[in-house]
């Protein structure tokens, strides 16, 4: 009995050190090798500022109070804010934005492969949501949505499609805290029709199950991004 548990104890021992042992998550879309150090970059965080340099200013940005610009055919503005504005976030795996909606203005659908979302309103009514991943076979994915009012709070899970709409007659302000300093976004629509070499419209055409003529005039659009980096 006690050889058992000795034996189960290496396994355990040996699991949890395969699982210690894996990558960290990264903090960008992708890292190629190169055997030259010369012509590399930092990843997972940015190189740390000698301690004796920093100052208050590392951690400290302004303005957020002040409104995003909404005057685009969408209507909102997110002004984030992560490791690139502060740069004492380096590390801390959290960052924030706020996000500005005119009257029907829309966060369109978008996910951020690094971060979940807890948003809460201060201004107006927004009718938010996600939709889960695939699921099994000859199920959908499921939408989760609610309509949110000032004080109201609403979690969107990391990688998960989500999005965000002023269904009021007059502003709407969120704030937004992501569980990373550096969460990513990559919105749906621009990703897919906007993206630049584009996508083959065969695939597109075959992937929506529509006319390629549609497809054709979705590409030529003009795919805007409504996030701003102060």
């Amino acid at each position: 009995m006690a050889f058992r548990f000795h034996i189960a104890a290496a396994i355990l021992a040996l699991v949890f050190t395969i699982v210690h042992a894996s990558d960290p998550s990264p903090l960008q879309d992708f890292c190629v090798a190169v055997p030259d150090a010369n012509a590399g970059v930092f990843v997972n965080g940015k190189i740390c500022k000698d301690p004796k340099l920093v100052e208050a200013k590392d951690f400290f940005f302004p303005g957020l109070k002040e409104p995003g610009s909404t005057s685009n055919p969408l209507g909102s503005n997110v002004t984030a804010v992560n490791v690139n504005q502060i740069p004492g976030l380096n590390t801390l795996g959290v960052s924030l934005a706020r996000i500005d909606f005119a009257p029907y203005g829309l966060n369109p659908p978008h996910t951020h492969p690094r971060a979940t979302e807890i948003l809460v309103v201060l201004e107006g009514t927004l009718l938010v949501g996600f939709v889960t991943s695939n699921p099994g076979m000859n199920m959908k994915n499921k939408l989760f949505t609610k309509v949110l009012n000032p004080g109201d709070v609403f979690v969107f899970p990391e990688g998960l499609i989500h999005f965000q709409f002023n269904k009021g007659h007059s502003s709407a302000v969120a704030f937004a805290g992501l569980s990373s300093q550096n969460p990513g976004v990559i919105t749906i629509a621009n990703a897919v029709f906007g993206s630049k070499p584009p996508i083959s419209r065969d695939v597109l055409t075959k992937a929506f199950q529509v006319d390629k003529n549609v497809v054709k005039y979705l590409q030529s659009q003009f795919w805007r991004d409504n996030h701003y980096y102060p």
